[in-house]
C-alpha cells in the first residue's frame, strides 16, 4: 500500500493496524532498563505509606516521583 493510500484510511479514520507490521515495533522512550539500589529501611517504610495511601505500588511511586524532579529540572 503507498503512504497516501494508508494517509487516506488514518484521515477517515479507519482502522490502519492490519496494514502495519508491528512484529518489530518499539516506543524508544518507554524501554525500560532494571536499576539497583540501596535504599534506608526509614526510606522503604515511608515509601510504603505512600504508597498504600495513593493505592500503586512502591516502584510506581518511586517512578512518578523520580519523573516530577526529572520535569522540573529540565525547565
Amino acid at each position: 500500500m503507498k503512504a497516501r493510500d494508508l494517509d487516506k484510511k488514518f484521515d477517515n479514520k479507519e482502522n490502519i493496524i492490519p496494514h502495519l507490521d508491528v512484529s518489530k515495533a518499539r516506543r524508544p522512550i518507554l524501554e525500560q532498563r532494571r536499576v539497583n539500589i540501596d535504599i534506608p529501611i526509614w526510606m522503604i517504610e515511608s515509601l510504603d505509606k505512600e504508597s498504600k495511601r495513593l493505592g500503586v505500588t512502591r516502584q510506581s511511586v518511586i517512578k512518578m516521583w523520580l519523573a516530577e524532579r526529572l520535569e522540573q529540572r529540565a525547565v
